[in-house]
């Protein structure tokens, strides 16, 4: 349902709560997606070291393809007939287990950028297509501080700053750290099921007001047909499963639509109550990436936010993380209110940018 006001000659027009949207779950859900920071914390059981045998099987895959536009290899071009059904296995922790997972040591070291992309984006078909990540259509992002090098500000990934608590707009992200910083940096994971269950316990009835419809800002990212504002609850429980999206940035930014539905100081609070669960030591986990890593997680389930960092002096020593953006071929079932962010509910083919007249590419240079 669209809803538009004129204001000044201009029409304002957002995507209200589609009138099928399913009820509230009421209470906890359980399952292995619902998990605490410290009872992983001195645990392996979320890192998967790959053998010998499995970097050398990625680097003769990358070898047979380094010919190729990297945007065009697709899985079966980048055969891995001993590593590919573990990397099925961990795709299914990633989608119905914990949420996340890290490979460690992926064989980097000596490659190209090139190279590195390219094994890094056949890695990635193993756990989905890849999605636009901004409006330049970038395939393959680059994590890394650039505030040096643009004009204009640049956006939280590009900095060296802190970045809250968040998802990402597609069902997987996943990073690669190519270099890390002197210091910070820190990757923080939360469980946002275990969010929904703490504030079930503790405030039931700002749990319930995360069910209802809330506003968000499209941030200038405005798919065909559509307005500048959609509304799609932070909570959403559909076919079986608990999905949750939540930028607190675009939720606030889209007060400045006069044909949007305001926040009440109760949603407020719920808002407020579920960043400050994220930021308790007792529920998130922390990690240092190493070069190598690659950290894989669901959007649906998982929070992720990153410390500040202090960088090397030296340009060549910067830290830098590529990432991609994916849809997997067998995601979980969204309701319908996600199109107004994900631009479709079909599994395998939303998410991302989808603004008109994109044109993807896969840059190997940060700016």
């Amino acid at each position: 349902m669209t809803s538009e006001t004129t204001i000044e000659g201009n029409t304002v027009s957002g995507d209200r709560l589609p009138d099928n949207h399913p009820v509230p779950h009421h209470g906890p859900i359980r399952g292995p997606s619902v998990w605490y920071g410290p009872d992983l914390a001195d645990s392996e059981s979320w890192i998967y070291e790959l053998s010998a045998d499995e970097r050398q099987e990625l680097l003769a895959a990358t070898e047979d393809v380094r010919e190729r536009g990297i945007q065009d290899i697709r899985r079966t071009d980048f055969p891995l007939p001993r590593f590919g059904p573990r990397l099925d296995e961990l795709r299914q922790e990633v989608l119905r287990g914990r949420g996340f997972v890290l490979l460690r040591g992926v064989p980097i070291k000596e490659l190209s950028m090139a190279e590195t992309a390219t094994l890094y984006w056949g890695l990635g078909t193993y756990f989905g297509a890849a999605r636009p990540q901004n409006v330049r259509g970038h395939l393959l992002g680059h994590v890394t501080d650039v505030q040096d090098r643009v004009i204009e500000r640049a956006r939280g990934y590009l900095t060296n700053r802190h970045l809250l608590y968040h998802c990402d707009y597609v069902d997987i992200v996943s990073l690669l750290c190519l270099k890390k910083s002197k210091s910070g940096g820190l990757s923080s994971l939360v469980s946002s099921h275990t969010i929904h269950n703490e504030m079930w316990r503790r405030r039931p009835d700002l749990a319930e007001l995360l069910y209802g419809p809330v506003a968000h800002d499209r941030h200038e990212e405005v798919p065909p047909g559509k307005g500048p504002w959609y509304e799609l609850p932070i909570f959403n429980h559909f076919d079986g499963r608990l999905c949750i999206y939540f930028i607190r940035r675009n939720i606030d930014n889209a007060a400045q639509y006069p044909d949007a539905r305001p926040m009440s100081p109760e949603l407020v609070e719920a808002l407020d109550m579920l960043h400050s669960l994220a930021n308790d030591p007792a529920l998130h986990l922390r990690m240092a990436f190493e070069p190598g890593d690659m950290q894989i997680l669901h959007n649906h389930q998982i929070m992720h936010d990153r410390t500040a960092y202090e960088d090397w002096p030296e340009p060549e020593r910067r830290r830098h993380l590529l990432r991609l953006w994916l849809a997997p071929p067998d995601g979980i079932p969204l309701p319908e209110a996600f199109a107004g962010l994900y631009g479709s509910v079909e599994i395998g083919n939303r998410g991302g940018v989808t603004v008109p007249d994109i044109h993807p590419i896969v840059p190997l240079e940060p700016v």
